[in-house]
C-alpha cells in the first residue's frame, strides 16, 4: 500500500502492509470556488452580531491579531479581504497587525513577505508579538481561574480588535483559532506559563476537542471575552490548506460554529488500539521544528496500544528549535519517566515546560521512532528518541496491525468506546 505522509514541503511517499494497515484521514471537503468571495461573505454576513464594517466608525485604530510562521492559515487572502472591508473607514495608517507568537520567535522580513504576501507588508506595519519584552505589555487583570494578564500594549491600546485564525483540533487546549488568538498569543510569558501550568496541562480534559470544561481553553475564552473582541474570523481548511469555509462575527459564537464544522471532518473513530501508528506533523509549516512535531505524536498516542509504537515523520528543519527553554527542558534527564516525574514535582512552571511534559507522557506510554532531516543522531537521542532511515522497512520490521495519519494532527482518531 502506497501511502503519501505529509513531511516538509514535498511529502514523503512510503510503501506499507497492505493485509494490516488502516489509513486515517480527514474528511476531505472541497475548497470553495471563490475563497476571496467566502471570506467577504463572512465578513458581511457574520454568525453573530452585525458585519464587520458597521463595527467600526472613522477616525478608530485597528489591530488585527494573525497566526505567526508555524501556522498554515491563509493570511495573505484573510488579511486583504479585511483590509478592503475597512476601506474608506479608516486609513491603512491607522491599523496594525499583530504577529500572535505567543512565546515562538518573532518571523523575519522574508517570512512575513511569504506570509502576508508584499502588498501587505509594504502598506500595512506588522509588528511581532513578544512575550518577553515587557515595555511592549500592559496589565490587564486577573481572569478565569485566577490568570494574571498581560497583554500586547497595541492590542490593548486599539479602538478595534480583530482576530483572524483557522481552526483545527488542539491537543491540549480542544480547538486552535479564535481565542487563542488574544492569549496565549498575545500574552505576557507569565500568562502563558500559568495557562500551561503542569495542573491544567495535566488534566484529562486538556486535550483534543474538548473546550467546555478543559482548564485551559475555559481560561483562554475567558480573557478573550473579558479584554474584547470587536469581530473574529476564522476558516477551515483542507487537507490542501485550502479555504473550505469561513467564519465571522462575535468571538465565542463564531468560534463556536467554526469548532463543530471541524469536529465533524477532522475527529474519527476507531474499534480499537494499534500496535504501530505512522503518523507526521501535517508538513510544512506545521513540521517545521521537533517542539510543534509533539503535535503528530499526540495525535497517534490517542490510538496506539499501551507499549505500542508511534513512528513520526516530520521534517523538523528548524530543528528543535535553538530559541526558548524546549531543548533545554527536553534533554535535562536522563529518561522520559525521569522527565516526566522531575515535571510534575515542580512548583513554578518555566518557558516549555508544558510541550516536554506531553512529550514525556507519551513516550512513558510508547516507542517512538522519527524520521527527519533537520535532527542529527546525538539530538535525537538526547530527546531520547529513536531514529528510522526509511519508514517502510521500519513498519515491515514491526509486528501487529498498523494505523497510518498522513496528515498528522489534522485527524484526530479516538477509540469509539470512549
Amino acid at each position: 500500500m502506497r501511502v503519501d505522509l505529509a513531511y516538509g514541503t514535498n511529502g514523503l511517499v512510503v510503501d506499507l502492509p497492505d493485509d494490516r494497515t488502516t489509513v486515517i484521514t480527514p474528511v476531505d471537503r472541497p475548497a470553495v470556488a471563490d475563497e476571496a468571495a467566502e471570506l467577504r461573505r463572512a465578513l458581511r454576513d457574520p454568525v453573530a452580531g452585525p458585519p464587520l464594517r458597521e463595527r467600526v466608525r472613522p477616525g478608530q485604530t485597528v489591530a488585527i491579531s494573525a497566526c505567526d510562521g508555524t501556522r498554515p492559515q491563509p493570511r495573505h487572502l484573510m488579511i486583504p479581504a479585511i483590509l478592503d472591508e475597512l476601506d474608506g473607514v479608516v486609513g491603512l495608517d491607522d491599523i496594525v497587525i499583530l504577529v500572535a507568537t505567543g512565546t515562538h520567535r518573532g518571523n523575519t522580513v522574508a517570512e512575513l513577505r511569504a506570509m502576508f504576501g508584499d502588498q501587505v507588508v509594504d502598506a500595512v506595519r506588522i509588528v511581532n508579538h513578544d512575550a518577553r519584552d515587557a515595555s511592549s505589555l500592559r496589565w490587564a487583570g486577573r481572569y478565569g481561574k485566577d490568570v494574571p494578564v498581560w497583554l500586547n500594549r497595541e492590542w490593548l491600546d486599539a479602538d478595534v480588535r480583530i482576530t483572524t485564525g483557522f481552526v483545527e483540533p488542539h491537543f491540549f487546549a480542544g480547538f486552535s483559532g479564535g481565542p487563542k488568538l488574544v492569549a496565549p498569543g498575545l500574552a505576557a510569558l507569565e500568562t502563558v506559563l500559568t495557562l500551561h501550568d503542569a495542573a491544567r496541562i495535566g488534566d484529562p480534559r486538556a486535550t483534543w476537542g474538548v473546550i467546555e470544561g478543559n482548564p485551559v481553553h475555559d481560561d483562554v475564552r475567558a480573557i478573550a471575552a473579558a479584554t474584547g473582541v470587536t469581530f473574529a474570523l476564522d476558516v477551515m481548511l483542507n487537507r490542501r490548506q485550502r479555504i473550505v469555509r469561513a467564519f465571522g462575527g462575535d468571538l465565542l459564537p463564531m468560534h463556536a460554529a467554526a469548532t463543530a464544522a471541524v469536529r465533524a471532518t477532522a475527529m474519527r473513530p476507531v474499534a480499537g488500539p494499534f500496535d504501530v501508528v505512522v503518523t507526521t506533523n501535517a508538513g510544512f509549516p506545521l513540521d517545521q521544528n521537533l517542539y510543534q512535531s509533539v503535535k503528530g505524536m499526540s495525535a497517534a498516542a490517542q490510538v496506539v496500544r499501551p507499549g505500542g509504537t508511534i513512528v513520526c515523520a516530520a521534517e523538523c528543519r528548524d530543528g528543535f528549535p535553538d530559541h526558548g527553554s524546549y531543548r533545554e527542558v527536553l534533554t535535562s534527564a536522563a529518561s522520559p519517566e525521569a522527565l516526566f516525574e522531575e515535571i510534575s514535582r515542580r512548583t513554578v512552571t518555566v518557558p516549555d515546560q508544558w510541550q516536554v511534559q506531553l512529550q514525556a507522557r507519551i513516550q512513558r506510554a510508547a516507542r517512538v521512532i522519527m524520521y527527519t532531516s533537520g535532527l542529527g543522531d546525538a539530538e535525537l537521542a538526547a530527546a531520547h528518541l529513536e531514529r528510522t532511515h526509511d519508514v517502510a522497512a521500519t513498519v515491515a520490521a514491526l509486528p501487529g496491525q498498523v494505523c497510518v495519519l498522513p496528515e498528522g494532527p489534522m485527524t484526530v482518531p479516538y477509540l469509539a468506546q470512549e
